[in-house]
């Protein structure tokens, strides 16, 4: 199944588009009713109240969970996508839509996959089965990597942090069924109570694989003795942040005397990769799993691979190998209480395995040209507010300002889907195997993905999927992008005036190029190259700029719950970029409509505010104060609002009205 491809991870930056609200779609309690708004909100009163009016009034603080108006947009997406491969099984049209069709039907018939068993893993099984010596390890393990199952070690394709436009191997460790190596070594009592529910687990899973109830504590025993040895050997996740923790360019030539018992030049032949160089960060991990490869015994290999398959396929096998992964991974690391929904579990492993695929089809019926047309035309306004702003603003030095305008001058803004480079020729699919569909799938993305390597085609992929609802900046190629999902209500809806596009789209479109040339930007220059081209000056200059946001937003609360502040430092680096977004977006209209009226100004502000309508749990608020990067809703909307002159000019607010804000204490970053 895929892998997270490390370097990629962090180099791109994407606003926050919230999950959909699956929290409170399940059944619950009565929801608390909202608190009723004053009778004489306005726009110079509280902006997100009276723009949300009706919405709050229509969406009640759930019990627990949370609802929000772009949660709403990821739902709709999701739908969509539901409805396209409906369509698709029905009547499909072209040979992708008859193989997504065959792939739904597939998984949406649960009697077949019930029926179907273990079968889809058999010839992996029996591939297992047929190690005898140590020398019949590595070969498993390449078949293995073939079909999209990972086991040992991780082997992804990835940035060239040498070359941003080109495509790298990354060796890096993986293989363990739980998601960080500390869970295997640490001593106190919460991590052994986990490795012992993790033990019952593996057990189940090795007997749905075909091990006798009388070899099972064994062979479980074998696997997380040997997952316990690779975890030693690993790095923690906290060891792992930064750039070029995972990269570390080696030449493959040696590596047939160097890894002969993991035949790592043989690996890579197997994945028809033919590159003189691949990443290998932690050559002594690969070193003593290469000796582990030679030195433990086949039955031991087995055991471990046998259950790796097992547990990697067993959400899309019969309902035994459900209920088990439920039960471990579902509930017990997630914390969910019940599975999700049939038909979204196979829309999310559709999505896993051949998300392109169904991306060729959404975008197609999705995104019109009008739509297309009218976040271009925005997002250049916004793009030329920003060129002004550097021209103009003191806080940047001389040098700065060169750097950002040449870096601008150069960034891409890629609307609906990414240049893609994919060749969609995959093997037939029926409709009588779920989870043998799923291993077509992930043998044909496993094969995209090597491909890349070697090529210079960084820049026709994203890192998300354009039914996805998403906008974001591609720090290592420098560029915007905007998922086809993400142009509808709220953030472009074509159904309202041109100033309330602005306000939400153009501003979305202002922070995420704002990225470009600010505190994250500074990081990589015009040319793509690792570099930073600030100086100490211009840094200290902008961290002088938003220290003031941290008190403003700490003033605020969370509504309906005046105890539970908002942790403005923490939030505030992310809060600078949503007013940067305001005013560049701002900038842009004016310039589009430099006679617009009142009421088209106050569109704008509306817009801006409808962004973040959101009702928060009094649970989950408190899990939302505690971690999260953004403020709540009310003060994401008005707070960066309340900045800008154009909205109490807009309202006609008077001296006193909580929206106004004396221009002498109002904060700015590129105004």
């Amino acid at each position: 199944m895929p892998v997270l491809r490390p370097a990629a991870l962090a180099l791109c930056l994407v606003m926050a588009i919230a999950a959909p609200n699956a929290d409170a779609a399940k059944k619950r309690k009565p929801a608390t009713p909202a608190p009723k708004a004053a009778p004489a909100v306005t726009g110079c009163t509280d902006l997100y109240t009276f723009a949300n009016a009706d919405w709050l009034k229509s969406h009640p603080v759930p019990s627990e969970g949370s609802v929000s108006a772009l949660g709403e947009l990821a739902a709709r997406a999701q739908q969509q996508q539901r409805d396209l491969l409906e369509a698709a099984a029905k009547s499909p049209q072209t040979p992708v839509q008859r193989l997504l069709g065959d792939f739904w039907a597939s998984g949406l018939d649960e009697a077949a996959v019930d029926r179907d068993g273990a079968a889809p893993i058999a010839p992996l099984l029996a591939r297992i089965g047929a190690i005898k010596k140590p020398q019949d390890v590595a070969p498993a393990i390449a078949a293995l990597h073939q079909v999209g199952i990972p086991v040992a070690f991780n082997f992804t394709s990835d940035i060239d942090l040498k070359n941003l436009d080109t495509y790298f191997g990354y060796f890096s460790q993986g293989g363990l069924g739980l998601p960080d190596p500390t869970f295997y070594t640490r001593t106190d009592a919460d991590a052994r109570a986990l490795l012992g529910r993790y033990n019952g687990h593996v057990q189940k899973i090795l007997v749905l694989s075909g091990t006798p109830q009388s070899k099972v504590a064994g062979e479980a025993q074998l696997v997380i003795d040997l997952e316990t040895r690779i975890a030693r050997l690993s790095k923690t996740q906290a060891q792992l942040q930064g750039l070029r923790v995972n990269y570390n360019p080696v030449p493959t030539k040696d590596f047939a005397k160097k890894y002969r018992n993991l035949q790592l030049a043989a690996f890579l032949k197997a994945q028809n990769v033919t590159a003189e160089q691949v990443s290998m960060a932690d050559t002594a991990l690969f070193a003593q799993i290469d000796k582990l490869a030679g030195s433990l015994k086949p039955a031991q290999w087995q055991a471990y691979l046998r259950f790796q398959v097992g547990n990697t396929m067993a959400p899309y096998l019969s309902k035994q190998w459900r209920d088990a992964d439920h039960e471990f991974r579902g509930r017990l690391l997630r914390g969910e209480d019940e599975p999700a929904p049939r038909w979204r579990q196979v829309l999310d492993a559709i999505n896993a395995s051949a998300g392109a695929m169904v991306a060729q089809e959404y975008v197609a019926r999705h995104l019109p040209d009008a739509t297309r047309e009218r976040a271009d035309a925005i997002s250049r306004g916004a793009r030329e507010s920003l060129g002004n702003a550097i021209e103009r603003n003191t806080w940047m030095d001389a040098q700065a300002k060169i750097e950002a305008r040449s870096k601008l001058d150069r960034l891409k803004i890629e609307i609906g889907k990414p240049r893609t480079d994919l060749d969609f020729t995959v093997q037939p699919m029926g409709r009588g195997s779920f989870g043998g569909n799923i291993l077509i799938a992930s043998t044909w993305h496993h094969r995209e993905e090597m491909k890349r390597i070697g090529r210079a085609s960084a820049d026709r992929r994203w890192d998300v999927l354009p039914q996805y609802p998403a906008l974001g900046y591609d720090l290592a190629h420098n560029r915007i992008f905007i998922t086809a999902a993400v142009l509808q209500a709220p953030v472009l809806d074509m159904g309202q005036p041109l100033p309330a596009q602005y306000g939400s789209f153009g501003a979305m479109v202002g922070h995420e190029l704002s990225r470009a040339v600010d505190a994250k930007g500074r990081r990589i220059d015009a040319a793509e190259t690792l570099r930073d081209w600030w100086s100490p000056a211009t840094a200290a200059a902008w961290d002088a700029r938003i220290a003031p946001l941290a008190g403003v937003y700490g003033r605020f609360a969370y509504p309906g719950n005046a105890a539970l502040k908002i942790d403005g430092a923490r939030m505030r680096d992310e809060s600078a970029i949503d007013l940067s977004g305001l005013e560049l977006a701002w900038a842009a209209y004016e310039k589009a409509e430099p006679q617009a009226t009142a009421a088209n100004q106050q569109q704008f502000f509306r817009g801006w505010a409808r962004l973040w309508a959101q009702q928060l749990s009094q649970q989950t608020a408190s899990t939302h104060a505690a971690f999260s990067a953004y403020p709540p809703g009310q003060w994401r909307a008005n707070v960066p609002a309340m900045q800008l002159p154009a909205l109490g000019k807009a309202f006609a607010c008077k001296a006193g009205n909580a929206m106004l804000v004396a221009d002498t204490e109002q904060l700015s970053i590129w105004r």
